[in-house]
């Protein structure tokens, strides 16, 4: 299959090369002209097969809505778009319902992986028409590992529940976070992190691939000196407790990791320095170094 991808940051790098790999051919923009494949939104578009299928992969937000929109008017009755991007979920049933007036099919799909999705894959999950996810699921069952992707509902459905996934990873990266921080501080017993992160992965309760990441970031840097506890949220997390005030669902845990981040912003703590070198780790997200 033949598809557009728009943005060709780390994610969109990785879905492009994982479904080159597996046999597909892919045509990439980019606003940056260092890394684009064609010189405009038009070129992409008009060098596909129809239905064509475009794949955004851009920042949420203004970037997502200028860059729909652009494409929108290149697109015709039938072709198919999907935001791949961490948009949020009440913007993807708005647009999804917007194309539908002029029959262009509208997906919106959850994407976890990160820097290693090239690699291992990405977890996808999909909102949207049936029909549409019917025609590109050669395109997931490329990007994802065995059982790695699924139709999750109508639109929406994929971004709210991508969303619930990253207010949980929130939570989890807190949890690990404070668990080092408590271990450093024990300094009586001189832990070796790294050695500590290794051993729980070998059939504890708490084994993770999060477990793995932390033995990667403490073998760089065993008690990371070199970076701040200094750490962004990136929205989700901020849409998932609003969600769960607005249903009267208790997601305190993710609330208070939410905030803890909040605080990170103004202090230094071992723990915060424990959840950015995790999300350096798995997403390449940007740390600020001491």
């Amino acid at each position: 299959m033949k598809i557009g991808m728009v943005g060709l940051g780390r994610m969109g790098e990785g879905l492009s090369g994982r479904l080159r790999n597996k046999g597909h051919e892919v045509v990439g923009y980019d606003t940056n002209p260092a890394t684009t494949e064609v010189a405009s939104l038009k070129e992409l578009v008009a060098g596909l097969p129809s239905p064509k299928v475009v794949w955004l992969m851009v920042p949420s937000g203004d970037v997502t809505e200028t860059t729909l929109n652009e494409v929108s008017e290149l697109l015709g009755a039938g072709d198919i778009v999907i935001d791949g991007g961490n948009s949020y979920y009440k913007d993807s049933l708005r647009r999804g319902k917007k194309l539908g007036e002029h029959n262009i099919q509208f997906l919106d799909a959850g994407t976890s992986g990160g820097i290693w999705g090239l690699e291992n894959g990405f977890c996808l999950m999909v909102g949207g028409p049936q029909d549409a996810f019917d025609h590109v699921e050669p395109i997931f069952k490329a990007l994802a590992p065995e059982g790695g992707y699924a139709h999750v509902g109508p639109s929406g459905a994929g971004h709210f529940s991508k969303m619930v996934h990253n207010g949980i990873e929130y939570g989890m990266l807190q949890a690990i976070g404070e668990g080092f921080d408590l271990l450093q501080a024990a300094s009586e017993f001189d832990y070796d992190l790294k050695q500590l992160a290794s051993l729980w992965n070998q059939g504890s309760v708490v084994r993770s691939w999060l477990l793995e990441l932390a033995e990667l970031a403490f073998e760089a840097d065993p008690h990371l000196e070199n970076l701040k506890g200094y750490v962004d949220d990136s929205g989700e997390g901020r849409w998932t407790v609003l969600e769960g005030v607005e249903r009267g669902v208790n997601v305190g845990v993710l609330a208070q990791s939410l905030f803890a981040r909040f605080t990170s912003r103004e202090e230094d703590a071992f723990s915060m320095r424990v959840i950015a070198a995790l999300r350096k780790e798995f997403g390449g997200h940007a740390v600020k170094s001491e």
